[in-house]
């Protein structure tokens, strides 16, 4: 069950829902250079670390597509590519993955020509994009077990289909779920700054007919205080290879909560977003915004002039804060420093 398209390959261009004007407009863009994807990447026109992991291995390929010259200069233009887009979002790892994907399969075959190097860079993507479309299936599968008749869940941020290729992490396993005849109910944190929670999340949610509640996100707490919640499940931008998990700002804070209200928490995404070159979450690049992110409101300032900002875009759940990993090799529980290395074994 897909609702939507958050991304699509046609012909010679990348074409992309863009996700800062939802829920209000549905418009896509057609992306054919690495410099319109680097801005839409930065102003999170397209976002999720799966999404990003896609758009970042057709990146690569939109990169070098039209190049002209031999194979060394081929090469340089690639790694050229590579690195611009590297600097859009440093913290979700799966951006990395994937242009590393296409990059192995080039030096893996440089017997081909160029234009055949080039050929095999979109394979490359277009299978990433498949993969994506089974792996959040299969995560949607596994968690759906762990939802029960009348269950109620708190969720954050936006890890839906808009986050992958259509389907998503968390909000596949009530996605799947639901489509089971499980009935649920969804609380949404609204997410600030930018309310994907508000824009995104519930507007998925709506469109797969499930019952979901908006909430402030100072407002989890007291809900968890009321009984209202039974399990936290959220995404992630990037897993430490001990289980320290970095995900949108706030994660930290509800991790904290559901652990005080003995509430289960857990991180629903692929294995492609553990960076086991990492050993700790504080080892984890945590990206820093723009400060009118939190001084405006859809362009309309909130704050007075002069007012300082600290704008960190993420935030590190401690791993023994958390219950267990859902991936599409399983559900993953401590001590993950161990289970988490058997799933590449």
């Amino acid at each position: 069950m897909m609702f939507f398209t958050p991304l699509k390959w046609e012909k010679d261009k990348l074409v992309i829902l863009d996700q800062t004007l939802l829920p209000l407009k549905e418009k896509y863009l057609e992306i054919r250079d690495i410099e319109t994807l680097y801005e839409a990447i930065v102003k999170l026109r397209i976002r999720g670390a799966p999404l990003l992991g896609i758009a970042g291995a057709f990146g690569v390929y939109l990169g070098i597509k039209d190049f002209r010259g031999d194979k060394e200069k081929l090469l340089k233009k690639m790694e050229e590519t590579i690195n611009y887009l590297a600097q859009s979002r440093p913290t979700a790892v799966n951006l990395f993955w994937g242009m590393e994907r296409v990059r192995k399969k080039i030096m893996g075959n440089l017997h081909l020509h160029v234009e055949e190097l080039k050929e095999i860079a979109l394979q490359e993507a277009q299978a990433i994009l498949e993969e994506d479309i089974r792996i959040s299936q299969k995560i949607g599968e596994y968690g759906s077990k762990i939802i029960f008749q009348q269950d109620s869940v708190l969720t954050h941020c936006n890890a839906g289909g808009l986050a992958t290729s259509g389907y998503g992490t968390a909000l596949a396993v009530l996605f799947k779920a639901h489509e089971k005849g499980k009935k649920l109910v969804v609380y949404v944190d609204e997410t600030r700054p930018l309310l994907q929670g508000a824009r995104l999340t519930t507007w998925e949610l709506q469109k797969a007919g499930i019952e979901s509640y908006l909430i402030c996100d100072n407002m989890a707490g007291v809900v968890m205080k009321e009984g209202k919640v039974k399990k936290v499940i959220i995404g992630a931008d990037r897993v430490a290879s001990n289980g320290d998990t970095a995900n949108k700002i706030g994660s930290y804070s509800l991790a904290i909560l559901a652990h005080y209200h003995s509430i289960p928490f857990y991180i629903a995404c692929p294995v492609s977003t553990i960076d086991f070159s990492i050993k700790e979450g504080k080892d984890i690049p945590i990206e820093e915004r723009s400060p009118e992110e939190i001084l405006t409101i859809k362009g309309e300032r909130i704050a007075p002039h002069n007012t300082k900002v600290y704008n960190p875009a993420f935030d590190v759940v401690p791993h023994h804060l958390i219950t267990a990993f859902i991936t599409e090799k399983g559900l993953v529980y401590p001590p993950f420093e161990k289970n988490l290395h058997k799933l590449i074994e």
